[in-house]
């Protein structure tokens, strides 16, 4: 299915930022005049421009057929996870004692569902094992489920925050909130605030929050998914999704809000520490002309050999160095289950391969994957996609519009694999 945001599609960020009327970007310069002036794909605002004026209505049928399409072509196939050689590899996740407590977890999502009406708990709740697990997106036109932000009173979004609070580190808080500003911003460079907003943002639950059954709760958004399966004291918390278009606030209610830098100027950093001989290996292509990301929406079974420059054959300043890159994503869950994926991370630090598309140079665009038996991580510069008219380069990848994603290969994204387990333990002791 071709995608909603390569339709509309990336900028790139430009440190030295010019003001033109009421916006401003690097690379995306233009005047309020001047945007009234073109036609944004998708857009309501668009469609008046063109004296073709689709309504909110029509949009949001042309948007449910759409995302039926996504989830019938995505779910064709049972869930495998992602894998090498279409193989799962058994014995990497199984169940134990972490010593972490999910108890605050557990309390936030009991005081978040209190919170809600009847109505809307009975929207929001889903069985542990539900598909709904799958059925997230990336891409604003996406039709979801549970209940949104905007809909939510100021209590019961409060309620919503201490579960952000209670599953992430601060600063994984902080970047989920930073990637709904900027959808907002968005929604104001893009004219569109019926698809597009700060609020726009769905949580679910699945199962019923316990300390000893499986449970979870997913967040889905334009930009933001996050995944948080809980057993026991185990943590599990992929695909977890985040990006945004633009990735610099450059005007509007939140300017001065940015994201995904260190991200970026790490990974940068990753590839330069490479010796000739390691980055003849790392790097697959010099090139970066499109998309790169391979493990996105409706992605759950992609099949992905290792590829670029085993972790085996870098020093340890350099293993130091990689470990740190990926504890920048992994370091948005709370801290204590962190260290326990970290753990698990450097377990397996050996099998872990770095793999880089595009320039070293300090304005380059990129992608790179790390990936290893027990995560997958994608960073990218994508095409411009909502903001697409406004860009010098509109079929290029910039740094202003940037998606990266987490998973967990061999079968436990969403923590599937333990419960799966799980399953198979009472069954056997019932």
């Amino acid at each position: 299915m071709p995608s909603e945001d390569s339709k509309l599609t990336p900028e790139t960020h430009d440190p030295n930022l010019h003001k033109t009327g009421s916006h401003l970007d690097g690379r995306f310069l233009f005047t309020r005049r001047s945007f009234l002036s073109v036609a944004v794909p998708g857009s309501i605002l668009a469609s008046r421009i063109m004296g073709q004026q689709q309504q909110p209505a029509d949009l949001a049928e042309r948007f449910r057929r759409m995302s039926e399409d996504a989830e019938r072509k995505g779910l064709a196939d049972p869930f495998k996870g992602i894998t090498t050689d279409g193989h799962v590899a058994p014995g990497l996740f199984p169940i134990h004692s972490t010593g972490v407590s999910t108890e605050p977890v557990r309390n936030a999502a009991e005081r978040f569902l209190a919170a809600l009406t009847a109505e809307q708990r009975a929207k929001t709740m889903f069985p542990v094992d539900d598909p709904e697990w799958r059925k997230w997106m990336n891409q604003h036109f996406y039709v979801r489920q549970g209940v949104n932000f905007k809909e939510m009173t100021e209590p019961q979004r409060d309620a919503a925050f201490g579960l952000f609070s209670a599953s992430l580190s601060a600063r994984g808080v902080q970047l989920t909130r930073n990637i709904m500003r900027l959808n907002e911003t968005l929604a104001e460079l893009s004219g569109d605030h019926e698809f597009l907003g700060e609020w726009l943002y769905y949580i679910t639950v699945m199962g019923k929050p316990s300390a000893h059954e499986p449970w979870g709760w997913q967040l889905d958004g334009h930009h933001a998914i996050i995944n948080y399966f809980v057993l026991g004291d185990q943590v599990v918390m992929t695909p977890h999704f985040m990006g945004s278009e633009p990735v610099i606030a450059a005007s509007g209610k939140y300017k001065g809000t940015v994201i995904l830098q260190d991200e970026q100027n790490q990974g940068l950093q990753m590839v330069l520490a490479l010796n000739e001989a390691q980055r003849s290996k790392a790097i697959l292509n010099f090139s970066k002309t499109g998309n790169n990301n391979l493990t996105e929406a409706f992605k759950d079974n992609v099949v992905l050999d290792y590829a670029g420059l085993r972790a085996s054959d870098l020093s340890a300043a350099q293993k130091r160095q990689a470990l740190d890159l990926v504890e920048l994503y992994i370091g948005n869950m709370d801290d204590g289950h962190a260290r326990v994926r970290m753990d698990q991370v450097k377990g397996h630090l050996d099998d872990t391969f770095f793999a880089w598309i595009g320039g070293t140079g300090s304005d380059s665009v990129f992608y790179y994957r790390i990936h290893s038996p027990v995560i997958l991580i994608e960073f990218d510069h994508q095409r411009p996609a909502n903001l697409a008219r406004f860009a010098a380069h509109p079929n290029e990848p910039n740094r202003q519009h940037i998606h990266a994603v987490v998973r967990t290969p061999n079968g436990n994204d969403y923590g599937k694999d333990l419960l799966r387990q799980h399953y198979l333990s009472h069954q056997h002791n019932g």
